[in-house]
């Protein structure tokens, strides 16, 4: 919480520190059938072989395909790409928290399923920039969200191309900080949150166009002069001269220029100036807590020139930050599930802690004990909320609703969960606003029966 609220965190409160891994992408159209991306998320072909694991997997990919056939696939299941990803993370005990696309840009974040009950209002946003705001083959994808009390914006965006538009990516720029506006109170921009990752095919290229070919690029980059080459980036620039990306720090790449390569091989385009163009960029609020500092460390920034299906190859860093856990989080507490009556209404209890908000969106979703991403509900109720009866509770009728009470639902009998499995309970807090919503609690697993019917009069002999 900011100092606007008065939050204040004790110092004896310990710090967590936590691993992000990001990884950006301009797939070029192009799927990912037949493609390991192991490497690409520094994984080991088996499990069981992994060390020291991220906790958050956050792919932001841009000129993923858009076309009609694939939107109709994505309306019933992930994108070809988040799947892929999550056949690979799922081994692996992580969640789909989130995704967002904008036509051929997606972005989705993965978190270990550990950290779900303390990943809180959710919420994404996107911003058109092409074509003066009209198409959104350009401009930026987000997901916000609060991870153990403090907030975190990651924007994904893909910003106008060629050498001489540098002016286009300026305005971009400026158009995404302005019109991205979140429904979180005191976070309803960007840079109002404690940590930003910003990160896409930025489309920056090198200065010079006309005393710096192709081919003196090329070769600048066969003679390791990187550090000579990066003095002519632009996206370096514009940040010095606090046109753009100002709030923003960048360890400077110390691999080559990830743009542009023929397709399926190491080999530049020389039909285009090689360029930076793909990076990521992050943004730190520091002393925005009481008695404590934010901290963010980049551990690793590298490109992946193994990967060669694109014109791009994908760049990947990874971050250490530092949080302090919100001690005002409330959650939501299930009473054991013994059974569940395939067939038949069934009525389940929890107890919501004092101080807890409901919102006029909750709801509890059914889900398989070993779900993958957190929109594969089975079947969901909305509960029952007393703010639409306030004003029909007495004064004692309100104090009791802010106490710790018991609540029950009932599930109708019309859901039908397979037999075999096991299942859990999810309920999520949301204001029903533009999808900001939060997981706040977890029930045990519990299994499922068909009951035998009654026998009727003709059974009797």
């Amino acid at each position: 919480m900011s100092l606007d609220n008065n939050w204040d965190v004790k110092p004896s409160f310990l710090p967590l520190l936590l691993r992000i891994y990001i990884v950006t992408w301009n797939v070029s159209t192009k799927f990912p059938e037949n493609l390991s991306l192991h490497k690409l998320l520094g994984l080991e072909s088996s499990p069981s072989q992994d060390t020291d694991l991220p906790d958050f997997f956050v792919i932001g990919l841009q000129e993923v395909n858009a076309q009609p056939q694939n939107t109709l696939y994505n309306l019933f299941k992930h994108d070809m790409w988040t799947q892929k990803f999550k056949d690979l993370l799922k081994e692996r005990d992580y969640v789909v928290i989130k995704t967002e696309q904008m036509q051929g840009l997606l972005l989705s974040v993965f978190a270990r399923r550990k950290h779900l009950l303390h990943l809180r209002q959710v919420e994404t946003e996107y911003t058109r920039t092409g074509l003066g705001g009209i198409w959104g083959n350009k401009g930026a994808v987000s997901i916000r969200l609060n991870v153990y009390g403090c907030s975190i914006c990651l924007v994904n965006s893909h910003l106008a191309a060629h050498d001489h538009m540098l002016e286009e990516r300026i305005n971009d720029y400026d158009k995404i900080v302005q019109e991205h506006k979140f429904h979180v109170k005191t976070k309803e921009t960007i840079f109002d949150h404690d940590y930003v990752f910003w990160f896409g095919d930025l489309n920056f290229r090198l200065t010079g166009e006309a005393t710096t070919s192709a081919e003196e690029i090329r070769a600048m980059v066969a003679r390791d002069e990187l550090k000579k080459l990066i003095e002519k980036d632009q996206l370096l620039l514009v940040r010095r001269e606090r046109r753009a990306f100002d709030k923003l720090q960048e360890r400077l790449p110390q691999f080559p220029p990830t743009f542009k390569f023929e397709h399926g091989t190491n080999d530049y385009d020389m039909k285009r100036r090689p360029a930076w163009t793909d990076r990521i960029l992050y943004a730190v609020k520091e002393n925005n807590y009481r008695n404590v500092k934010l901290t963010v460390e980049q551990t690793s920034y590298k490109s992946h020139p193994s990967y060669n299906i694109s014109d791009h190859k994908p760049v990947t860093s990874e971050f250490t930050v530092k949080v302090y856990e919100d001690t005002t989080e409330r959650t939501i507490m299930f009473k054991p599930i013994e059974l569940w009556s395939v067939g038949e209404p069934n009525t389940i209890e929890y107890v919501i802690p004092a101080g807890f908000e409901e919102s006029n969106a909750d709801w509890i979703g059914i889900y398989r004990e070993d779900f993958t991403s957190l929109s594969e509900y089975l079947a969901y109720e909305y509960t029952e909320t007393y703010k639409e009866k306030q004003h029909q509770l007495n004064e004692q009728q309100q104090q009791h609703q802010k106490n710790t009470r018991t609540v029950q639902l009932t599930f109708s009998e019309n859901v039908n969960l397979p037999l075999g499995v096991r299942y859990q309970l999810l309920y999520f807090q949301s204001t029903g606003t533009r999808g900001v919503t939060g997981l706040v609690g977890i029930s045990n697993t519990f299994a499922v029966e068909k009951r035998c019917p009654s026998p009727t009069f003709d059974d009797i002999d």
